[in-house]
């Protein structure tokens, strides 16, 4: 009951996607306070930095306070100076974040993962995927050396097909205007298909830039058409060995949370498809509890959840808002991968859980799976 109650209280949190909706709270206040300019285009990263910061200061200091009290009152140790040294431990978040924006995020993982299927076409027998996510090209526009490095390794995998699971830009479509040639480099037997995400909606750009949502949707559609991707918009793709057969469905966002935009139709994705070994591509990984689970869809790739880019010892605060959050899930024979991503959303920064590529290979009746990191 607990653990129920604190998921429900967490994600109706995380519903209200706060980064977005802070970068309109912030332009309220710079316009009503009178602010100039320069300080109206401080960015929301530097704002949740400030802000991450000082709640961890404020949480570590009542912590200092607490273990302090209660050395007092069971041993003859000084407060004052037991709460001094204990001060110490406010340079830990910044050290952390320090790590998380110079390190860490522009180190890319690839995992392996290899899923057993009875019904895989026999000549699809160890067709590989390179699965991507959430790229967030914002986060790239001042390092797109990273981004060729992650494109490099992507590409040294050799897949028969990479599938990328949403969120390209995190704003607007001009984040892509430097980085398509970039990202229209990546290179696979069979291409790369691509569903949109939330942020692919552009609906937590700067509220003051006037211009129709629909046609800076069309412009992220355009430039990833442009960059080669074919883009699934509730549409399918066949794809053929021999004889056999696959299909890859993908849908726009779909979320059972009002707070983000559902505009994906399964039913007219999968037109065509029935009886076919399906690959399911879609953003959001609540899609799998909401619609997908109990129907003939063997595999579904997701991203969104970021693992909130953080994570201690294999604790990550996102179990407690997303049931399916980072990895392989599996029910009743039905598979769900939800990757990580590889760029960032309210934080620059990445802790304990890096920018992730992942590599699935599909066999036929192995009966088992096997996960494995590189």
């Amino acid at each position: 009951m607990k653990r129920r109650f604190i998921f429900t209280l967490t994600n109706r949190l995380a519903e209200l996607h706060l980064s977005c909706y802070m970068n309109w709270i912030w332009l309220l206040i710079c316009y009503f306070c009178g602010f100039n300019d320069n300080v109206m285009k401080m960015n929301i990263e530097l704002i949740s930095i400030i802000g991450i910061l000082f709640i961890s200061w404020i949480v570590l200091v009542l912590l200092d306070l607490a273990v302090c009290g209660l050395l007092k009152i069971f041993s003859d140790i000084s407060f004052k100076k037991a709460f001094l040294w204990g001060l110490l431990s406010l340079a830990l978040p910044p050290v952390l974040m320090a790590y998380g924006m110079l390190i860490e995020r522009n180190i890319y993982q690839v995992k392996e993962v290899e899923i057993g299927f009875d019904d895989l076409p026999s000549s699809f027998d160890r067709y590989r995927i390179v699965h991507i996510s959430d790229i967030h090209a914002r986060s790239f526009m001042k390092r797109p050396e990273s981004l060729k490095r992650a494109v490099r390794k992507i590409n040294s995998l050799n897949a028969d097909l990479t599938a990328f699971t949403g969120d390209i830009i995190t704003m607007g479509s001009g984040e892509l205007d430097d980085l398509s040639e970039i990202l229209g480099s990546i290179r696979s037997k069979d291409g790369t298909v691509s569903v949109l995400g939330n942020h692919d909606y552009c609906i937590y750009g700067d509220p003051r830039e006037a211009g129709s949502m629909k046609d800076s949707v069309d412009n992220v559609i355009r430039k990833e058409k442009e960059m080669g991707w074919n883009i699934l918009l509730d549409e399918n793709l066949i794809l053929t060995r021999g004889s056999d057969s696959i299909a890859v469905i993908g849908v726009e966002n779909t979320s059972p949370s009002s707070h983000f935009p559902s505009k994906g139709n399964l039913s007219e994705a999968s037109g065509g498809t029935e009886g076919m070994f399906r690959i399911l591509l879609s953003h959001d990984p609540m899609h799998w509890d909401a619609e997908v689970i109990g129907k003939d869809y063997p595999l579904m790739l997701s991203g969104h959840t970021h693992a909130m880019q953080f994570s201690l010892f294999g604790w990550s605060p996102s179990r407690y808002m997303f049931r399916q959050y980072r990895g392989l899930y599996r029910n009743d024979g039905q598979y769900l991968y939800v990757n990580t991503g590889l760029g960032e959303t309210i934080f620059p920064a990445r802790i304990g859980t890096p920018p992730e590529i992942t590599l699935i290979t599909l066999r036929r009746n192995q009966g088992k799976t096997v996960r494995r990191a590189r």
